[in-house]
């Protein structure tokens, strides 16, 4: 079955067609500066060379034409035609306490998903529109919404709950939701089973690390708790985020500075974390090269950033009454081998050492950077959402057939 996955953002489009039977990636590509002058789409079929070239994209639904005419075309396209593509998967930031699990998308789906664009407001309207694009374009062509949010809602409610009066919870669901969860759920099985570790016995904590970054403790194959909160604002220092800090900032710094609360915010959501620390760059590539040369601001960056996602791991062991496992992924928790060392050099009280010539090797690959004599195994399993929306929306698919 060919599952086309699509990830829409406000001015972006990334998606990838791939064949659920062999997992194979068969095209996948960007659609970048949607609605801006000057957007760029790319398209690279299995086996061939990435195609880029400049075109005005007004919407979404004009850049998935694109992506369907480029599927199909006679040179480079990987299908003969759209009947092949049997469903698509749309990545969701919030589906609130609605959605447990991925859903089939109807009028129904499509409602409640507008009702938690409050709750994400950069996020539900864009995939919304990648949904009507798609309902438009391919009208008899299911479609499956993935939810990041759904992961987490096995969290039990003493780690979702804030300390706020209860009203607030019961009046607007002010609550921790936690992100990044179709990422937790797809390293944590894989991390399992690479370790050869029962999924169904398990403690293992997710570091999605990247300019977005959330830990997650999983027990059992399920989340209980998350760093992320009602918004992806809250927990690590991140590239432009804050993450966790006294609320009361927000107001001094509004007196201070006479501005808005929305103001505010803004400069926690876009202007803070290793950037603002750094006055640099969110860019922990940017940062690692500065630090280097010997800019102790970048240096600072990096150690906060490190000693956060340690401070997590240290929380998330107590929350799972020990663990058997710590996974890196995404971006920097893929990549990032100092950052990473950093990191492990906190966690010697778990009886975990750091594996050097493992971690300077293991870069964007799955593999143990701990020794064998550690505890705790400590390894980088690369991040696949699109495989697990792919895989999520299949399933969907198959079970609506049977019926």
């Amino acid at each position: 079955m060919d599952v086309l996955v699509i990830n829409c953002g406000s001015s972006s489009l990334k998606y990838q067609l791939i064949n659920t039977n062999t997992e194979e990636v068969l095209a996948s590509g960007l659609c970048d500066r949607i609605g801006i002058a000057n957007g760029q789409f790319s398209y690279k079929p299995k086996g061939g060379d990435k195609i880029t070239r400049n075109v005005d994209m007004q919407d979404h639904e004009v850049a998935i034409k694109l992506v369907l005419e480029a599927l199909i075309d006679s040179k480079d396209g990987i299908i003969k035609s759209l009947n092949e593509i049997k469903a698509t998967g749309h990545r969701i930031v919030h589906g609130g306490e609605h959605f447990t699990h991925s859903a089939l998308v109807n009028d129904e789906v499509i409602q409640h998903i507008e009702e938690c664009s409050d709750l994400a407001p950069l996020h539900n309207p864009a995939h919304l529109l990648g949904i009507r694009a798609c309902k438009h374009l391919m009208p008899n062509t299911p479609m499956v919404a993935v939810f990041d949010t759904a992961f987490h809602q096995s969290m039990p409610p003493h780690a979702y709950i804030y300390g706020l009066p209860y009203e607030y919870y019961e009046k607007y669901k002010i609550r921790r939701y936690g992100f990044h969860g179709t990422s937790h759920s797809y390293v944590s099985k894989r991390t399992a089973e690479f370790l050869g570790i029962p999924l169904e016995n398990s403690r293992i904590i997710t570091c999605h690390l990247g300019n977005g970054s959330s830990i997650c403790a999983v027990k059992n194959g399920q989340s209980i708790d998350t760093s992320m909160g009602l918004t992806p604002l809250e927990g690590l220092v991140m590239g432009t985020r804050s993450g966790d800090l006294d609320p009361a900032i927000i107001d001094y710094i509004a007196q201070k500075e006479n501005l808005s609360t929305k103001e505010v915010l803004n400069i926690l959501n876009k202007k803070s974390g290793v950037l603002g620390i750094s006055g640099l760059s969110s860019d922990f590539r940017d940062l690692l090269a500065a630090d280097e040369e010997g800019n102790l601001k970048a240096r600072f960056a990096r150690e906060v950033f490190a000693y956060r996602v340690a401070k997590y791991i240290g929380a998330y062991t107590a929350a799972l009454v020990g663990v058997d496992a710590i996974a890196f992924c995404a971006g920097v928790g893929e990549n990032a081998k100092f950052i990473r060392g950093k990191i492990v050099s906190h966690l010697h009280f778990l009886g975990i050492n750091l594996d050097e010539s493992a971690n300077l090797e293991t870069v964007g690959k799955e593999g143990i950077i701990s020794t064998p004599d550690s505890k705790v195994k400590v390894c980088v399993i690369p991040t696949n959402e699109e495989l697990m929306i792919a895989r999520d929306t299949r399933e969907i698919i198959l079970k609506t057939q049977e019926h």
